[in-house]
């Protein structure tokens, strides 16, 4: 069902079985996928595409032109998965010349006040909750949790399937696997628990501990615990994950116990 006071451009793109409720903004250029509901008060601005099955909640803004002083009206875009909520007063910001789009993936969930900034990729299955702040260009990969009042600045990674408590400032990349909290914001374990929820084998688990252990608990600057973990962990998917993101990170990485 679609109000008949529902604000929506004839250059708009709408499909199957969308629902959008009175006073809902849906500006040219935009593509909603099918089964949609769009709440009152949301505002989806230009050059932006929504997936299929997804709820955008009232007072959610998205693909609003960013806040990047360098921004010079390229054309850029953004972009929602499948099945993904965004909840209410939530804002995306379109991408800019960095990468042209800002991106948020499949079965996610963008809780109420969350702020996603310009050229951020978020990947699949992850959760921000309230109060969230990503500054531009921030990579989140698959199935990170982000409790509430998070502040992460620019540029940072944050790995797969990890864990950041509330009301943490994120200065430098996490890696995937782990739980990090206090301030300056430190790794304070693996994310067990998470793994365990997702099927993770616990041999699998194990050698992922194992690996953070000389990361980050036994002293070791960055370089050597690298050197250390090709030397005692054997050949793994998961440990080429963690030592390839690691060496990536020309920034660093969040501080060990």
């Amino acid at each position: 069902m679609i109000s008949n006071l529902a604000n929506i451009s004839s250059k708009a793109n709408i499909g199957k079985n969308v629902t959008i409720d009175a006073f809902a903004s849906i500006h040219q250029d935009v593509e909603i996928g099918d089964n949609c509901h769009i709440h009152s008060n949301a505002v989806i601005y230009p050059d932006t595409i929504i997936g299929r099955d997804c709820k955008i909640f009232p007072g959610a803004v998205i693909g609003i032109v960013n806040q990047d002083l360098k921004y010079n009206g390229e054309k850029s875009n953004t972009v929602i998965g499948n099945n993904t909520t965004i909840r209410e007063y939530a804002t995306i910001h379109k991408g800019t010349a960095d990468k042209m789009t800002t991106k948020v993936g499949n079965n996610c969930l963008i809780m109420c006040y969350t702020h996603v900034g310009h050229d951020c990729a978020i990947g699949n299955n992850v959760i921000i909750a309230n109060n969230g702040s990503l500054a531009g260009h921030i990579t989140v990969q698959d199935f990170v949790i982000i409790e509430g009042v998070v502040s992460a600045q620019q540029f940072v990674t944050i790995g797969a399937h990890s864990f950041v408590a509330g009301a943490s400032l994120v200065r430098k990349s996490i890696p995937p696997y782990i739980r990090v909290a206090r301030e300056p914001l430190q790794f304070i374990g693996v994310n067990t628990i998470g793994l365990s929820r997702r099927g993770f084998d616990k041999e699998i688990i194990k050698q992922i501990e194992d690996i953070y252990r000389i990361i980050f608990v036994r002293g070791h600057n960055i370089s050597n615990a690298i050197d250390v973990v090709e030397n005692e962990i054997p050949d793994s998917t998961y440990r080429k994950e963690i030592l390839d993101f690691i060496k990536n990170q020309k920034e660093g990485i969040v501080k060990g116990i």
